[in-house]
């Protein structure tokens, strides 16, 4: 199986998505530099917070095979750019996380119009700590990078 990139700010839940794709211990760090999982490519939240580092995200998708872009749709900045999908020649998919700390549907309404101006084929909606849509989410990964392998 191959590996997914998880890009987005800090503190959106990119660790704790590898951490889970790879049945690991969820232990919350901060990511300083890129990190490699068995299935997963995890990046500092600072390569989207600053456009200067596009350029080390899109040298380091080159290792995978998908992409994922999160929203937070707790922060009030995701730093989404529009039509950043078109950077990378692979598929890129959304991820909305913490949906269960969201008060008002208009948060959750913000990322995704973020994420569909980005070029994400397809928007998955997630809670890591309720595990709410992690099933349907790890199931289209895993399928993904078992057909592209």
């Amino acid at each position: 199986m191959g590996r997914v990139i998880f890009m987005g700010r800090t503190g959106c839940g990119k660790t704790t998505l590898c951490q889970k794709l790879d049945e690991l211990e969820l232990l919350y760090k901060k990511t300083q530099s890129v990190e490699i999982y068995n299935h997963a490519i995890d990046t500092p939240g600072e390569y989207l917070e600053n456009r200067h580092y596009y350029s080390a995200l899109i040298m380091t998708a080159v290792d995978a095979e998908l992409i994922a872009l999160i929203g937070d749709p707790t922060a009030e900045e995701n730093f989404i750019p529009p039509a950043f999908a078109c950077s990378f020649a692979k598929e890129m998919i959304g991820i909305i996380t913490k949906i269960n700390l969201v008060k008002e549907e208009a948060q959750i309404k913000r990322i995704e119009e973020s994420l569909k101006m980005a070029g994400v084929s397809q928007i998955f909606k997630v809670d890591t700590v309720d595990d709410v849509g992690i099933q349907d989410l790890f199931n289209y990964i895993k399928s993904f990078l078992k057909d592209k392998n």
